[in-house]
């Protein structure tokens, strides 16, 4: 049997129960039987070994062995064996705290205890439900500790299971669509009439060659996990781009880019509530906490517990109603405009060069989705799909942005809050809708964005340490963490701008073209390296400049 880098070497699926049980999965397998377990680019390149030498399925042995499965919930990608912070991996190594609540328990309880979000509607699904089955522990592809398939008599053999997918490739196109718009769609879309106001009209050009960049680093990515079996996620590319320090490296900065957006969920609820109910105050003896302080503080307490929780399903299923409070807010700010006569008056400059910087930030958090399209791309059907999949996000994304922008500095001008609800006239029905959606979905995003971090940390914690009391500890430690700095840099817009200045520039455009530049060296064309190039500078240059302009602007509103 030849291995997935098509060398002689032999595999064994271990499953949680010690029981032998061949694979069909993995694409060199499958292509050998005249089957292939997923469409392959039309540009792939020849499978090769990681950068380090090491085995590509190795990378998931490798800290963050979390980042699959957390992600996948975070997004609603489909995941089948995902039993939330109980997860194979994590549970075969004792590096999760439910390891004793669900040892004994066979992998389909464990997988059951948690459903995907967008459950694929297919023919064939109870084949589908077959191979899952079979495959329920096997996700991850180990070095064997039994003998190989050829030392095994023939009439020993597991009976091989028809072709199909892997358990991972079962989202459709509109399934995957979905997914990659509810990333995308966050609480970027408030600040960006700010960003017209910080830049002038000439922004939205920024935005639309943002787009374009984004849709290009993503399909990048796909070649990039094309390029090598047993390739899943960013921290994945990473490893096979530049060995075990390249992936630590993206995975740090994507967890910080994951615990940076939940310090502006709680900036964005205390500056919306205190909107709402501005006269609210508390004091403690001496000390009087005002609306702002109070609010951050209360979200911090209503949050907290969500992230104790072990089956976070039903955050899930609330939190992907992303999209539709996006869409929502546009709407609300369009009948705003339209029927309660707000107008559309504003003309505004064309150029702001001082401001541009800012925008520039603005602009690039609204496209910080990279981490989680590696994901999406590993949960498809149809892998070949996936470029028009992320035309479609984007694209739709992006009118949505450039809408609520355009209406929202039309509306109010150079009175443009960090936020445009903050805008929005108290008195009107409509506003308070728009209030009220914005302040509901981060509530219901903040576990889910917080964990994937949390989990990464448990899995560094001595086995001994792997009590619940302890997991507790932690994930409390860290939300209060995120209170502190949200208290300590209550700047919403500046937050925001230096997000996506630092991080959102790294995570998606330097980092996919320099991975990709890393892994094909030997294959890109002349013109891929030129454009890789260009998006490297530009990124690079927007990354400092927007970087030192956000730092500044703290500074001085200190």
């Amino acid at each position: 049997m030849k291995s997935l880098l098509g060398e002689e070497h032999s595999f064994i699926i271990e499953s949680d129960d010690d029981e032998e049980d061949p694979t069909h999965g993995d694409a060199g397998a499958a292509d050998e039987d005249g089957g292939s377990s997923s469409d392959s680019s039309s540009c792939a390149t020849p499978r090769a070994r990681g950068s380090d030498g090491s085995h590509p399925n190795s990378y998931t042995n490798q800290w963050p062995q979390s980042y699959r499965q957390s992600i996948d919930i975070l997004s609603s990608v489909q995941s089948p064996s995902l039993s939330f912070l109980g997860t194979p991996t994590l549970s075969r190594l004792s590096n999760s705290f439910l390891n004793s609540s669900f040892r004994g328990k066979t992998p389909e309880i464990i997988s059951n205890l948690v459903k995907p979000l967008l459950r694929p509607t297919t023919s064939d699904e109870q084949q589908q439900q077959q191979h899952e089955d079979v495959h329920k522990s096997s996700q991850y592809l180990l070095p064997s500790k039994k003998p190989s398939l050829q030392q095994i008599p023939e009439n020993q053999k597991a009976p091989a299971i028809g072709h199909g997918p892997s358990p991972y490739q079962q989202c459709s196109y509109t399934q995957g669509a979905l997914n990659g718009i509810n990333v995308l769609c966050g609480v970027g879309i408030l600040s960006t009439p700010y960003a017209i106001k910080q830049g002038g009209w000439v922004g939205l050009v920024i935005l639309v060659v943002f787009a374009v960049l984004a849709w290009y680093t993503g399909v990048l990515l796909r070649h990039c996990l094309d390029s090598t079996e047993g390739l899943q996620t960013y921290p994945d590319i990473g490893h096979a781009a530049f060995g075990t320090y390249g992936r630590i490296a993206i995975s740090i900065i994507l967890y910080v880019e994951l615990y940076a957006c939940c310090i502006e969920y709680l900036i964005l609820e205390s500056d919306n509530l205190s909107k709402l109910f501005p006269n609210v105050h508390i004091s403690i003896g001496g000390l009087t906490l005002n609306s702002h302080v109070f609010f951050a503080i209360l979200t911090t307490l209503i949050v907290m517990p969500t992230t104790w929780l072990r089956d976070l399903t039903c955050l899930s299923y609330i939190s992907a109603g992303g999209v539709v409070a996006t869409i929502l807010l546009v709407i609300c700010l369009f009948w705003i405009g339209v029927v309660d006569d707000v107008g559309f008056e504003n003309k505004g400059s064309m150029l702001n060069l001082p401001g541009i910087p800012i925008a520039i930030g603005l602009y690039g958090y609204c496209y910080s989705g990279h981490g989680v399209f590696p994901n999406i791309y590993s949960s498809l059907k149809n892998r070949n799909q996936f470029p028009s999949i992320m035309f479609t996000c984007i694209g739709l994304s992006t009118v949505l942005y450039a809408a609520a922008a355009v209406m929202g500095y039309k509306m109010f001008g150079e009175s443009t809050e960090s936020q445009f609800t903050l805008n929005l006239p108290q008195n009107l029905v409509v506003s308070k809708i728009a209030i009220w959606a914005t302040v509901a979905n981060p509530i219901t995003k903040y576990a889910l964005t917080i964990t994937p971090l949390a989990m990464s940390l448990e899995e560094l914690l001595p086995r001994s340490q792997q009590k619940y009391s302890n997991i507790i500890l932690l994930r409390s430690a860290l939300v209060i963490s995120t209170l502190i700095v949200a208290l300590s840099v209550p700047f919403f817009a500046l937050v925001m701008a230096l997000i996506g200045s630092l991080l959102a520039m790294l995570v998606t455009y330097i980092l996919p073209c320099a991975c990709f530049l890393a892994i094909l060296k030997t294959q890109v064309a002349w013109y891929q390296v030129v454009v890789c190039s260009f998006i490297i500078v530009v990124g690079v240059t927007c990354a400092c400049v927007g970087t030192y302009s956000s730092i500044s602007g703290i500074i001085q509103n200190y």
